[in-house]
C-alpha cells in the first residue's frame, strides 16, 4: 500500500500499480471442485465492471446501503471492493428490507425479496456461470456485468471517513477498514509482498473478511480463499498448502 491509501479501493489501485500480474485471490469450492485464480489485474477488472453496474444501472451512490447476502467467494470480494469504489455501504448479511440494493446468492433469494430497491442474483456457478432461469424479480449478475466498462470513475469522491462496511453489527469507515486490516496483518503472519494466506473462514465476521480479502490486499500479499474447506480433510489441506505455496493459514 501507499501512505495515501485511505480506502479499500485505494489499496486495490496501489496493488494494480505495483504488480498487476501477480495472483491476488485464488478461490476453491471444495463442494464442487471449482478453482479460480485471479491476478490483481483480473480482479480489478471485475471490480471495475461491478462498480459500473452498481453506480450506473443500479443508481447507487455514496451512503447507499448494499445488502450482500453472499458466502465467502471471489465474486463477493469483487462486490465488497465495488461498493468501496462507489462509496456505497457494503452491509454483509444485512437486512434486505433496509437496503437500497440487495445482492443475493442462490440460497437467500427469498429473504432478498424484502428489498424494495434493485435486486441482483448471483448463481455462484463455476466460471461465473449464469442461472439456467433468471430468478423472478432479479437481474442475473452474470448476464449484466460482462457488458460494463473496464474502467471505473466515481461520480462523487469517496470520503474515507464515511461508513463503508457493516459486518456482524459493527459499522466501519473506509479508513477504519484499511487501518484494521493493516493491524491484523502481523497476527495473520502476513509479512508483506509474497505472503500467501489460506483462509477457510466465512465472510460473516470481520475476522473472515480481513483474512479473506482486506489484510492480504493491504500488505501486497494474496489469499487462497476456501469455501467448504472441511470437506477436503487434513491431508488435502496439507497438499493445498504445499501446491499453492501458502505461507500462513487461518481456519
Amino acid at each position: 500500500m501507499n501512505a495515501t491509501d485511505r480506502t479499500p479501493a485505494d489499496l486495490l489501485r496501489s496493488a494494480l500499480a505495483a504488480d498487476p500480474g501477480r495472483p491476488l485471490v485464488t478461490f476453491y469450492d471444495d463442494a464442487t471442485g471449482e478453482r479460480v485464480e485471479l491476478s490483481v489485474a483480473t480482479f480489478a477488472n471485475w471490480v471495475a465492471k461491478t462498480a459500473n453496474l452498481l453506480q450506473g444501472d443500479l443508481a447507487a451512490g455514496p451512503g447507499d446501503r448494499v445488502a450482500l447476502l453472499l458466502p465467502a467467494h471471489w465474486q463477493t470480494a469483487a462486490w465488497l471492493l465495488a461498493c468501496a469504489s462507489v462509496g456505497a455501504v457494503a452491509d454483509v448479511d444485512g437486512d434486505p428490507a433496509a437496503a437500497d440494493v440487495v445482492v443475493s446468492g442462490p440460497d437467500s433469494l427469498e429473504a432478498a425479496r424484502a428489498c424494495r430497491g434493485e435486486r441482483i442474483a448471483l448463481a455462484l456457478r463455476p466460471l461465473g456461470g449464469r442461472f439456467p432461469v433468471v430468478p423472478d424479480g432479479f437481474a442475473d449478475y452474470a448476464v449484466e456485468v460482462p457488458s460494463q466498462g473496464d474502467r471505473f470513475a466515481p461520480f462523487a469522491p469517496v470520503d474515507p471517513e464515511a461508513p463503508a462496511l457493516i459486518v456482524a453489527g459493527a459499522e466501519l469507515s473506509g479508513a477504519e477498514v484499511v487501518e484494521r486490516a493493516l493491524g491484523d496483518a502481523p497476527g495473520l503472519d502476513l509479512t508483506g509482498p509474497g505472503s500467501r494466506l489460506l483462509s477457510g473462514l466465512g465472510f460473516d465476521t470481520w475476522e473472515g473478511l480481513s483474512a479473506g480479502l482486506y489484510a492480504p490486499l493491504a500488505v501486497g500479499g494474496s489469499v487462497v480463499l476456501c469455501r467448504h474447506l472441511a470437506e477436503l480433510g487434513e491431508e488435502g489441506v496439507a497438499k493445498r498448502i504445499e501446491s499453492e505455496r501458502v505461507t500462513a493459514t487461518v481456519r
